[in-house]
């Protein structure tokens, strides 16, 4: 198993060079969306809308911030259970994106996907969600802010620990 530092502007590159239980800290912009947002993300793609941010390349981390406290830029920020988001996620790795990150084994359609198109599911550790947070340096909401917690957030990432759980050939922790 290898371990890797790179930023998320390079997960094109290194997505395809990733095999499942490598190490990675990631740095740079991730997105948080969690299932509202994703039902109301695939709706926009389905009626030709804008999306709040650039699906192509990016990377989608499943988690809802808690408020952040007094001069730190976000609160706990663990993983939520990636499986909630199977639904949506083939489609959005058809359209782009190119990295999860959450907890949690996915389905054979994701899977799929995830190998289809170089993409790459990382794992972050559940239940360290504060110290997960010392590894967020920016917090921006950029879509659905009625949505609280589970509104699409712009992170930046710096040194963010990471398993690889599914790589682009398909292999995985889960089996």
């Amino acid at each position: 198993m290898a371990e890797y530092r790179f930023d998320s502007s390079c997960l094109r590159d290194y997505a395809p060079s990733l095999r499942s239980g490598d190490r990675v800290l990631l740095s740079g912009t991730v997105y948080t969306a969690r299932d509202a947002a994703h039902k109301r993300i695939v709706a926009m793609l389905e009626s030709g809308e804008p999306l709040p941010f650039e699906l192509d390349g990016a990377a989608v981390y499943y988690a809802g911030p808690t408020p952040a406290p007094p001069g730190l830029p976000i609160g706990s920020c663990g993983p939520t259970t990636s499986s909630r988001m199977d639904p949506y996620a083939p489609l959005l790795l058809d359209k782009g994106l190119v990295c999860m990150i959450g907890k949690g084994p996915r389905n054979a359609e994701v899977i799929d996907a995830v190998v289809r198109n170089n993409a790459v599911y990382l794992c972050a550790i559940g239940g360290a969600g504060a110290l997960a947070a010392q590894c967020i340096t920016s917090c921006e909401v950029v879509a659905f802010e009625e949505l609280g917690c589970e509104s699409v957030k712009r992170l930046t990432f710096k040194d963010f620990p990471l398993i690889v759980g599914i790589d682009s050939q398909g292999g995985s922790l889960f089996v």
